[in-house]
This record gives structure tokens, sequence and C-alpha cells, in this order.
């Protein structure tokens, strides 16, 4: 068991919660986090959305009882924590773009904060929210710029042309969108899959995601995938 730092609300049902510790995780990588003894049965997949030492913080919505349980959790409160899970981005050069919509902005705070050592000049940020900013702030002393788009679509402001690497998080539709603006630029994109999952470790294939090298699962294979090889396969839009 780990002890909470801090459960801050953020917006109509966001939270970022931080947690005391010693842990570990790359750039895309997820822990099981449970704030609960029986009941829900399963433990809840965050992905990290910062990491330094001595602390870890997720950000997440509430969307169920599990995530209501953790919303109502304290500073000094205990949590428990398993991970991490996931093969994450890769190790990208050249010019870099992140792409987050909604809560998909989660995993890229951290890996903004990766890169951003990484390559600190070539790094441009692309945040999208349906209806206000929620988290920006956390994200502009990483990119060389940002732009942010409230109620319309993040990618419209993105040319692939102008990169070499683009990490993405969001609704699949963004996902998918970015991937087909991108064939044919040269540009490669990495998506980060959101999917339910129950073990997070491959066993329950409750988050199976069709590729074009045929199922994958989300929690072991992935979160994050070539874009390429997930669309059209999982999302077709109507």
């Amino acid at each position: 068991m780990s002890r909470i730092l801090y459960n801050n609300r953020l917006a109509e049902n966001i939270y970022e919660i931080g947690v005391e510790g010693s842990f570990e995780g790359s750039m895309g990588q997820f822990y099981m986090v449970r704030a609960w003894d029986q009941y829900p049965v399963l433990s809840r997949p965050l992905s990290i959305h910062d990491l330094e030492e001595g602390k870890i913080a997720f950000l997440y919505r509430i969307c169920g009882e599990g995530t209501k349980i953790i919303s109502r959790k304290k500073a000094g409160d205990e949590i428990s924590l398993q991970g991490p899970y996931g093969n994450g981005f890769p190790t990208a050069q050249g010019r870099i773009a992140l792409v987050g919509g909604g809560l998909g902005t989660a995993p890229l705070r951290f890996a903004a904060k990766t890169l951003c050592e990484l390559n600190p000049e070539k790094l441009d940020i692309y945040l999208g929210y349906a209806e206000e900013d929620i988290n920006s702030n956390r994200f502009s002393k990483y990119a060389n710029s940002m732009k942010i788009d409230i109620g319309g679509y993040v990618t419209d402001m993105i040319d692939p042309l102008d990169y070499d690497t683009i990490f993405a998080c969001g609704p699949e539709p963004m996902m998918q969108a970015l991937t087909m603006k991108a064939k044919g630029t040269g540009a490669k994109v990495f998506i980060s899959m959101e999917k339910r999952m129950a073990c997070g470790i491959g066993a329950c294939l409750v988050c199976t995601c069709r590729t074009k090298n045929g199922n994958r699962k989300t929690c072991k294979d992935g979160p994050v995938f070539a874009g390429e090889d997930v669309f059209p396969y999982e999302f077709k839009q109507s």
C-alpha cells in the first residue's frame, strides 16, 4: 500500500491524484490502481501522468464505481498500485509532436517531460478539449510550441509534414483521422489505445484490439501501437 499525497479536482468529474513512493515506468505505460478491499472486483488501469523521485501521478475521470471511490480519497489515505504494465511510446528522434484529446492527455504529460529532456527544442504539443481546458498549463514548460483547441478538431491544427514522429492519445476517431492525415507524409504515428482492462497482464482477453497483424492485447502488446497497424481495422467511423 502507498500513501496519497493529493487528489485534486481539475474539472467536473476529472481529478489528478499523486501517490508517494518509489515507482518506475516509461512514457505510455500504466498501473493497476485499487482503493478498496473487495468491491469492485477489478482494479482500474491508469496511465502514468507524471513520475519523479518519490512520487507518481495519474489523471482520471469518474466513469464508474471504482473511479468514484478513488475520487473520494484524501491526502494521507492508502491506495494500492501494481505496475508498470504495457508497452509505452518508443524512443523518438527528430521533430516530434504530441496530440492529445480530452483525457487522452493523461499519458502525454509524462511523455512530454521525457521527450523534452532529449529534444528540448523539437517538441510541439497539440491539445484538444470538448468544453474546457483541463490541464494545458501542465504541458507548456515542455513545449517548443503549444496549440490548444476547444470544441473543434485538434487534428486540424497539425501538419504531419512538419514532423518525423507523432504520439497521440484520445478518442478513436481523432486518432484515426490523424493516422489517415499522416499517411504518405513520412511521419510515424504512434497511438495509445484506451480499452476496458480486467487483469492488466494479458490473461483475460477483455482488452483485445484488432490490428492488421491480428488481434492483440491492449494491456500487454500495447497500449501503444503504430497507428497504421490499428486503423482502419479497429475503428470505422459511420
